[in-house]
């Protein structure tokens, strides 16, 4: 994913995806998130805004997983329409909040407003807002 705070820092998907937790970050290589993305065929980008059909609420992509990285225990929990785990799935940004979810591929569509999206986080993993997407950081 995007640079955040520390240079190859991404969110580390094995963390509690309801509420964001500053100690949820680990170092590792940006390699990863981006060469997932391009051995899959993912219909979001790291950037950009989307909508959650479910819950109809906004949000931004901060981080793609190839396939679902979560606990069984929260699958169970928390993904209630029982999306497919062999599909990418992403971290995003939830507008007008300070929470961070993780959503399956087929429960998001894109944005039509193309405004920016309102987070505490936004500047930790994006330096700009171009286009109607989000710029990430870079080191």
């Amino acid at each position: 994913g995007c640079v955040t705070t520390s240079q190859n820092s991404i969110w580390n998907s094995t963390v509690s995806w309801g509420r964001f937790q500053s100690s949820a970050f680990r170092s590792i290589s940006l390699f990863h998130s981006f060469r997932a993305m391009n051995e899959i065929n993912c219909k979001f980008a790291i950037g950009q805004l989307i909508k959650h059909l479910l819950f109809d609420y906004r949000g931004v992509v901060v981080d793609v997983d190839a396939t679902f990285q979560g606990t069984e225990a929260w699958y169970e929990q928390m993904a209630q329409s029982k999306p497919p785990k062999d599909n990418p799935w992403y971290h995003v940004l939830v507008h007008n909040a300070q929470h961070m979810t993780y959503v399956a591929e087929r429960n998001l569509v894109t944005d039509k407003i193309h405004k920016p999206i309102e987070h505490p986080l936004v500047k930790a993993f994006f330096s700009d807002f171009k286009n109607g997407h989000y710029v990430c950081m870079l080191h």
